[in-house]
């Protein structure tokens, strides 16, 4: 536990790459295989479900500092981190604990959810009498199922592949699909061994920059292949060893609930991994994201929901076939082997994203612009030699989105960050104006610099007019141009209505509250955006 927690300090500390990298490093060239393979669980995303309700945890650091309940509440407000409030709050005592993690983890994490709550008690209080209060934050975030640390998993992946003495690409293809935080699981990882060669594993995803410079930089445009961003659920299709599955980009099994997809993987040819998106469709038309929305969350799907929310892989490029990685191919070559595998299947949930053609960069630029009517985000660009690879490189595969949706809202409500913003009010809450009233509207809390935000941030402390827990309400006078993807009726939200993405582009310094937006221009957007009536109306 203290060589895990030094880890959490080491990597909070700094936002360089290389520093990160080599804390990383450090700690699995060191660790012990059963405290590393949960350290790799943890760095890599994996979560335990929280074990402990939070009041209970306020409730017995009340009863072990003797401290009123306010204090501690005000206390939490004023940190806006929970497991940084209570760690801090406790008694001052004891040394670090030399108490391993994977310990820690089997006899004072996984037992709790089963045990009553004074036995969860006097586990707890026993526990932070054991550990430091950098080792209670620690622990306190394992707990409550909210620990994280500003660590992609690519960068994980290079540094056990540093350890390991493989290319990270390899690594990062290990540590896909299924594996269990074991000493065996993990010195399976670091050496490749058979058992982590499961038919089930899919490949790391590629994924795409946006695009930052000028057409004309990236060359001719014969050497790129475009084709219409899909707005959907990234996904693979496997079929080995008669086995199929459906993984999303996330690394969750998915082919329960998408059995279309899951009926389309059965007919594919042994050996084959297809990479695509699940869209809704009907017909010949992708359907809007909102539709696929209502497929999402569940487990098993019924006929009535099968029948209003149809789903389609929309393939658009393929990573193995007849049982070899064909990865380092070039697009060209594997889009051609696409096309003619689609073509043989005839299969009206199997679609193949079709190729945008333009002899310049300005008639693609012109044939974008139909993007949003055709409910697509923009257009992709891929380098026609490129292999597919691993993560996100920059150069071969860019994004090229369409303008954002916009809208002028006021903000209303303000809440405190997490980790290094975790003193600063930066979760913002913005409203439009309907019937006289200020409306909800969305959620954002990126997009402005360090110092609008502390600007921000002391107009909130100055102007809060009621509190209702770690929000505050604000005096409605600061406006903000928030930008969003897409935008669709939801019974859900108070407005009726839901944004996607959506981000704060400006402060609007120049424009009065009275000059926002309303609830009524936005629900037009929306039905805009569903193609339920055309712009001019």
């Amino acid at each position: 536990m203290r060589r895990f927690t030094q880890l959490f300090n080491e990597l909070d500390s700094t936002t360089r790459t290389v520093e990160k990298l080599r804390a990383l490093e450090r700690y699995f060239e060191t660790a012990e295989p059963a405290d590393a393979a949960w350290g790799l669980y943890f760095l890599t995303g994996r979560k335990i479900k929280r074990a402990v309700n939070t009041r209970l945890l306020r409730e017995w650091v009340i009863a072990v500092t003797g401290l009123p309940g306010w204090l501690v509440e005000e206390s939490y407000d004023a940190v806006g981190d929970l497991a940084e409030a209570l760690s801090l709050l406790l008694p001052v005592e004891g040394r670090p604990s030399d108490l391993p993690l994977h310990q820690i983890v089997a006899e004072r994490i996984l037992p709790l959810r089963d045990l009553s709550v004074e036995e969860q008690q006097r586990l707890v209080t026993d526990t932070w009498r054991l550990l430091d209060a950098r080792q209670r934050l620690v622990w306190h975030k394992l707990i409550m199922g909210e620990f994280r640390v500003g660590v992609a998993a690519t960068l994980v992946a290079r540094a056990l592949a540093k350890v390991a003495g493989v290319p990270a690409a390899e690594m990062s293809h290990r540590l896909m699909g299924h594996w269990e935080p074991t000493p065996e699981d993990y010195r399976a990882l670091l050496g490749g061994g058979a058992d982590l060669e499961s038919v089930a594993r899919p490949y790391p995803f590629f994924l795409a920059h946006p695009l930052e410079s000028p057409l004309h930089e990236l060359g001719e445009i014969g050497e790129w292949q475009a084709e219409w961003k899909w707005d959907g659920i990234r996904a693979q299709v496997i079929h080995r060893q008669q086995q199929v599955l459906v993984w999303s980009r996330g690394e969750e099994l998915v082919t329960d609930r998408f059995p279309e997809i899951r009926d389309v993987g059965r007919l594919l040819p042994d050996g084959t991994v297809l990479d695509g998106e699940i869209l809704a469709w009907q017909g010949d038309l992708p359907l809007p994201f909102a539709v696929l929305q209502r497929r999402i969350g569940r487990k098993t799907v019924g006929a009535k929901l099968l029948a209003e929310a149809p789903v389609a892989l929309m393939a658009y490029d393929i990573m193995e076939f007849a049982g070899q990685d064909i990865r380092n191919q070039p697009l060209r070559q594997r889009r051609r082997l696409l096309e003619d595998l689609v073509a043989q299947l005839k299969l009206p949930a199997l679609r193949i994203s079709p190729t945008v053609t333009a002899a310049s960069w300005g008639e693609l630029e012109e044939t974008r612009g139909e993007a949003r009517e055709r409910v697509v985000e923009g257009l992709m660009l891929k380098r026609a030699d490129s292999e597919y690879g691993v993560g996100r490189p920059r150069g071969t595969w860019w994004k090229w989105k369409i303008a954002p949706l916009s809208v002028d809202a006021v903000l209303i409500y303000a809440q405190r960050g997490s980790g290094r913003r975790a003193s600063l009010y930066t979760d913002y809450t913005f409203g439009v104006w309907h019937e006289g009233e200020l409306v909800p509207v969305a959620k954002a809390y990126s997009g402005l610099t360090d110092e609008e935000i502390a600007e921000v941030d002391a107009f909130v402390r100055q102007n809060t007019l009621e509190r209702f827990g770690p929000v505050r309400v604000v005096r409605p006078e600061l406006v903000f141009e928030l930008h969003f993807e897409g935008i669709q009726p939801s019974k859900r939200h108070k407005s009726g209505l839901a944004v996607r993405f959506p981000r704060m582009a400006r402060w609007r310094k120049d424009k009065q509250p009275a000059d926002a937006d309303t609830l009524e221009m936005m629900q037009s957007l929306a039905r805009v955006h569903a193609g339920l009536q055309h712009p001019s109306e």
